[in-house]
């Protein structure tokens, strides 16, 4: 096997296996700086170990026992607690560390992480920026860009975060029913933030991340499961299943970004739709609106329309009014802008993208949102200066792909 296999298997293990893995060292070792760098180590052990002997055929399996056996080593070598050697010297031959994925439910490792990290003791910018980087392996500098902060900004958040679990002794658990709601927001933010980052990747080669979108649904599906009679858990995972639904649609033959309007819509997964739909129906009937379920509506008008032209473009300008009222962001009034485009005429919608740049300075879809709206409006020489604009900032390949597309049309006019 040559180099470039091995390192493209390594790859697929981190995207599907870090999660998992730095969750069950957290779990016996309780130290967080730990597992993440033994999980690191596994990974480096299998680009040196592969080439020679071959990828496992457990991969997952074999990073775990790995990873597990790195913690070990550095506890016996540090004189650790005699407590955690034990409990990770007991797990040798667990299930999760043979690569058998435990059954799901409220004592899955990563919904005891994704809890953890979500405790009320941490601000709320720090329990999603450290759930991103535990379950998904996310680097600093790529959540730092989610957020919209430095890289060294979003660095010292993390290594607050940490300290504070472990100075404050949280323990590591899925709360007790009358503790969950203090975490509900901040569970379903990260459960968010993760879809997303699958569903459109800050950067790299791929403009999807199927193992993160994978991963957000089922964490979503557990949540919702947890949390039966909380609307917005049934609203979020309403709203992912509705994007999933059209996931394969989105990307074309070339890896670039197919934009919702040339979208194969006999493509779309007719029954996921409709699941989602009856759970949106669920959440509604409970008469307790939130950001998730109105999210969860405006997909839905995408989704049940037959043809872009049928969609109720007014009606979604109405949703993101209701929207702005919970989470009045200068993003969501960027995507309201495209909706006001579409159901008024793109001059409508640019006045109001205008009315928001300043707020989004540095955010790398504002020069390309822009950039549509002019191609619209019939201003091709404006259009093409944003196109190059959202290009170099651009950090996605995909979406490259389809930015310089545009621009490319735009030229050949």
């Amino acid at each position: 096997m040559n180099d470039a296999d091995v390192e493209a298997a390594v790859a697929a293990a981190f995207r599907d296996e870090w999660g998992r893995i730095v969750a069950t060292l957290i779990a016996r070792t309780g130290d967080w700086d730990l597992a993440e760098e033994c999980a690191a180590d596994a990974f480096a052990a299998a680009l040196e170990t592969w080439p020679r002997d071959g990828v496992p055929d457990r991969p997952g399996a074999w990073l775990t026992t790995t990873a597990r056996r790195r913690a070990l080593d550095r506890l016996r070598r540090a004189k650790a607690g005699a407590v955690k050697l034990r409990l990770l010297a007991a797990t040798a031959d667990e299930p999760a560390a043979l690569g058998t994925e435990p059954p799901d439910g409220p004592d899955d490792d990563r919904l005891r992480l994704l809890y953890t990290c979500c405790h009320p003791a941490l601000a709320k910018e720090a329990q999603v920026a450290l759930a991103l980087r535990t379950l998904t392996g996310l680097t600093t500098a790529e959540i730092a860009r989610a957020f919209l902060v430095p890289e060294a900004t979003m660095a010292k958040r993390l290594v607050r975060a940490k300290r504070k679990i472990r100075v404050a002794g949280i323990p590591y658990r899925v709360p007790p029913p009358d503790q969950l709601p203090a975490r509900t927001g901040a569970v379903l933010g990260v459960v968010y933030l993760l879809f997303n980052e699958g569903y459109g990747a800050t950067s790299g080669d791929g403009l999807m991340r199927p193992e993160l979108t994978r991963e957000a649904l089922r964490l979503a599906g557990l949540v919702a499961e947890l949390l039966p009679d909380e609307p917005e858990a049934l609203g979020l995972l309403a709203l992912l299943r509705l994007h999933d639904a059209r996931a394969a649609t989105r990307v074309g033959a070339d890896g670039a970004l197919v934009p919702l309007e040339e979208q194969d819509r006999g493509r779309w997964d007719r029954a996921e739709i409709d699941a989602a739909v009856d759970l949106l129906r669920r959440a509604l009937d409970r008469e307790r609106p939130g950001p998730y379920q109105l999210q969860a509506l405006i997909a839905a008008c995408h989704a049940v329309a037959a043809r872009p032209e049928d969609t109720d473009w007014p009606r979604i300008v109405r949703l993101y009014d209701q929207l702005l009222e919970y989470t009045p962001t200068p993003v969501v009034r960027l995507n309201r802008a495209v909706a006001v485009a579409m159901a008024d005429g793109p001059a409508a919608g640019l006045a109001q993208v205008d009315a928001v740049a300043p707020e989004l300075a540095g955010y790398p879809l504002l020069p390309a949102t822009r950039a549509d709206l002019l191609r619209r409006a019939g201003r091709a020489d404006d259009a093409a200066t944003q196109y190059r604009a959202a290009l170099a900032v651009a950090a996605n390949a995909g979406e490259r792909r389809y930015l310089a597309r545009r621009l490319a049309e735009l030229d050949d006019r």
